[in-house]
């Protein structure tokens, strides 16, 4: 029996980056339109498939990003300028309704730590962090690096390899570059380029025993080889389809 997407969710733009959130099992989406320069969030609950709100744009449309998440919550930063990767200012977004839970003009967010968000304060130098009340964004007491460690998450990333495993039938073309490969419960998934009449395809394909059970094409026509196409997190692979597709697969 051929497996099936639980989450297949298409999105106007480009799929920038993406995060997850142990606690809740929210994953949370950065979607970039870089010709209308505008940048939205959405929020997909991975227990159920539930999307808890899709094409978030903040009133600051273009120069805002994913800065982590805790507990349910979406922590995004600002940035100084257009011409500068440098974080300023903090928006937190309730993961479920998609409000805005706190703003906080004056400090950005160095990092998401296990006990909430680690920051600082942007006029300042140099930089002294701090832990911050993940629900009100009140200084609680400075960084404490024992205390304060990053959180560890279940993610299996593919190995490389150079070799198509036994039991796998390769779709017409060439076989190109290396093979993104990884076993996980009964099932054994790879995903790898093909070269046809000069052009480059990625496809992703899974096999339960000798069978095939799940096939996707990710990507057509394209003039590069595509970096690592999937993760696996808790029993689900996680995948992106020619950029603005996102795709979950229950293992």
């Amino acid at each position: 029996m051929m497996l099936q997407p639980f989450i297949d969710q298409q999105f106007s733009a480009q799929i920038w980056k993406f995060i997850i959130d142990d606690d809740s099992g929210l994953l949370f989406a950065e979607i970039r339109n870089s010709e209308k320069h505008e940048v939205s969030f959405s929020a997909i609950d991975m227990n159920n498939g539930t999307i808890n709100f899709k094409d978030l744009v903040l009133p600051e449309k273009w120069l805002t990003g994913l800065a982590g998440c805790f507990k349910g919550a979406l922590f995004l930063h600002g940035y100084q300028s257009a011409q500068s990767p440098a974080h300023k200012g903090i928006t937190v977004i309730d993961g479920t309704s998609g409000t805005t839970l706190w703003t906080d003009y004056n400090n950005a967010i160095s990092h998401i730590s296990i006990n909430g968000p680690v920051v600082y304060n942007t006029q300042f130098q140099p930089k002294k962090l701090f832990l911050a009340d993940a629900t009100t964004g009140n200084i609680l007491r400075p960084f404490d690096s024992t205390a304060d460690t990053m959180p560890a998450q279940d993610i299996g990333i593919p190995d490389i390899i150079d070799d198509i495993p036994t039991g796998f039938d390769l779709p017409e073309g060439r076989l190109t570059g290396n093979i993104h490969y990884f076993e996980h419960n009964s099932f054994r998934i790879v995903s790898l380029h093909l070269l046809n009449e000069g052009r480059l395809k990625q496809v992703l394909m899974i096999i339960q025993g000798a069978g095939l059970v799940y096939y996707d094409l990710l990507n057509q026509g394209i003039q590069k080889l595509q970096p690592e196409s999937f993760i696996i997190y808790k029993s689900r692979l996680i995948y992106i389809k020619n950029t603005t597709c996102l795709r979950v697969v229950n293992l």
